[in-house]
């Protein structure tokens, strides 16, 4: 008879923890929308650009969101539900019965195992491609309207290889410019550097052109065939006309680039495995391009050249989450499956250019191939590629994971201290996220520059809070541990109560001696 009491009690906690985990994650996500629509509003309003177009931008920027949020709402999911359980004496009444801290335990431990992967299917499989999204339509954005984007005290590209704009102080509002110079190079027989003092922008009615109306200033002109002859112009007005700067927004249907969080694991796997044959590669070629060197210093007979290595521009094998995932995806659509096993021949990629082979024909031949510097440096180029993606990926895994960590760290949290309350899951939750997400950034920029392997780079804020979680649940599983624990001095007391100690024990060491 003691089953269906522990079924019953699993989906008490569960149903206790839902209401919770909702509102936790809808007001995280509505804050951090929030800020970022406070953020970014003004960088889209005043260019044109259709509702729709807005509203999109700040709908893609949902996903990414949920996935920060997600960790956050299953710690502050926890951390309320217990500490409402322990202030009513409710876990004290369970213990009473002869429920274990490791059987309350257990269906947290399944609800958040869950979360995490409802976590990492999020993270691998609809935030790339919303982030995707987002881009292409931030870069269709960007190109709807150059002069909002032209920089103070930066030569600005405005039509590509043909026309370059440098001012002092621009006014986005007023489209009015102050010491303006203009780099012309549109017309091949000559170049022009259009001076002036202050300016003024305006589009055509359709939005394909650009008028640039110029006051007090000069133009410097020098002919291609007559480069002796210098010409210097002076004006009062000077209208300009730039023509195909366009003014319409149009949204890119096809973009077929795609950065580290714009991929897969999967995707981003087969780029790690890719780099790493090119490490490989480069490091044989070091080893010989070295050996050959120092035979013809040597004066030595070159080595027969090795076999060739074989081909390694083949895909490596699909890891198993790959192929998990694959299964899935085949069952979901099984008619894209069916499609794909058609015998139809596609074109192998592109291989990767090879670099040539060193020159080991003749004795005191100069090598061909390139210096040992080069071959480090190509090396390194690959090393760093392959760390990015592997960081994205064990980042993808990491946060997955919190969701387990946080559960681990905040039931144990609230049940030995109930009387913190709303105060407890707010500071808690607050203090945790610092630290979480100020070490994902940290580690992201160190396992990027090689600093740190990627795996320590982040996973170590999980290690963290794991290691922390443990001694605390170790204290609230003993017998004599009582729900009625301490508030918040007790926590302080608990967390920084070493300080003050170790203060006294120096104390008392001065005052003996």
């Amino acid at each position: 008879m003691a089953r269906p009491t522990v079924r019953i009690l699993s989906r008490y906690i569960l149903r206790q923890h839902l209401p919770p985990l909702g509102y936790a994650l809808a007001a995280l996500t509505f804050a951090m929308l929030v800020n970022q629509i406070a953020k970014q509003f003004g960088n889209f309003v005043g260019k044109g650009l259709p509702w729709t177009a807005i509203v999109e931008v700040f709908a893609l920027s949902i996903p990414f969101i949920v996935a920060m949020t997600l960790p956050m709402a299953v710690l502050v999911a926890v951390l309320y539900t217990f500490s409402h359980l322990a202030a009513d004496n409710e876990v004290t009444a369970m213990k009473a019965s002869g429920i274990s801290v490791r059987r309350l335990l257990a269906p947290v431990i399944g609800g958040a195992t869950v979360v995490a992967l409802i976590s990492l299917f999020w993270n691998d499989q609809i935030l790339p491609r919303s982030n995707h999204q987002l881009r292409t339509l931030l870069v269709d954005i960007q190109r709807k309207k150059p002069t909002f984007q032209l920089k103070e005290q930066v030569i600005n590209e405005v039509v590509a290889g043909q026309f370059f704009l440098r001012a002092a102080r621009i006014d986005p509002a007023a489209n009015t410019l102050n010491d303006v110079t203009i780099y012309d190079l549109g017309d091949p027989e000559r170049r022009r550097i259009i001076l002036a003092d202050s300016g003024r922008m305006a589009y055509t009615p359709g939005g394909t052109d650009l008028y640039l109306t110029l006051r007090d200033g000069e133009v410097h002109e020098i002919k291609r065939a007559d480069t002796e002859h210098f010409n210097r112009t002076f004006y009062a007005v000077n209208r300009i006309k730039v023509a195909g700067v366009s003014n319409t927004f149009e949204q890119t249907q096809n973009d077929e680039y795609r950065g580290d969080r714009e991929m897969t694991i999967c995707a981003m796997q087969d780029v790690v495995a890719r780099a790493r044959q090119d490490m490989d590669r480069w490091r044989r070629e070091t080893l010989a391009s070295g050996t050959a060197e120092l035979r013809r210093i040597g004066k030595l007979h070159p080595l027969t050249p090795p076999p060739p290595a074989p081909a390694d521009t083949a895909a490596p094998p699909p890891s198993t989450y790959c192929r998990f995932v694959g299964a899935i995806k085949r069952l979901v659509a099984p008619r894209t499956a069916q499609a794909a096993q058609t015998p139809v021949r596609l074109k192998r990629p592109a291989a990767p250019a090879r670099l040539p082979p060193p020159n080991l024909s003749y004795v005191g031949q100069q090598s061909a191939s390139p210096p040992p510097s080069a071959y480090a440096q190509r090396l390194r180029a690959a090393r760093q590629r392959a760390a990015i993606y592997e960081v994205e990926i064990q980042k993808k895994l990491a946060i997955a994971t919190a969701c387990l960590i946080f559960a681990l760290l905040g039931m144990p949290l609230a049940i030995r201290f109930p009387r913190g309350g709303v105060g407890l899951v707010i500071g808690t939750s607050l203090a945790v996220f610092s630290v979480y997400y100020v070490g994902l950034i940290g580690g992201e920029e160190l396992g990027d520059r090689l600093i740190v392997p990627p795996f320590l780079a982040m996973w170590t804020p999980n290690l963290i809070f794991l290691t922390l979680s443990i001694p605390l649940l170790w204290t609230v599983r003993r017998a004599g541990s009582t729900a009625h624990g301490g508030d918040w001095d007790e926590l302080k007391e608990q967390l920084f109560g070493w300080v003050g100690r170790i203060r006294n024990a120096k104390l008392e060491m001065r005052n003996r001696a």
